[in-house]
């Protein structure tokens, strides 16, 4: 049985030459994560004014007043005659 050291336990290995298939992949994870941050900060900012513009609306909204029924009241149903 060989002696376990440093040299022989821990290989070192050559880094591996980047293929084209892995410059793809970064290249698309990289893109992809600008656009999600893009994305979010727009939904962020466009939620962030819809919010305002509810809170002004609610704000400048009059509370409605009660009006007076228009509607024509019925006068009280007859009584049945007996026989």
């Amino acid at each position: 049985m060989t002696r376990l050291t440093k040299t022989t336990l821990f290989k070192s290995t050559k880094p591996r030459a980047e293929t084209l298939m892995d410059k793809t992949t970064r290249a698309v994870t990289e893109i992809l994560g600008e656009e999600t941050e893009k994305r979010r900060i727009k939904t962020d900012r466009l939620r962030k004014a819809r919010l305002e513009r509810e809170a002004n609306t609610l704000a400048e909204t009059p509370t409605p007043t009660a009006k007076p029924s228009t509607a024509r009241k019925k006068p009280p149903a007859k009584a049945a005659k007996k026989s």
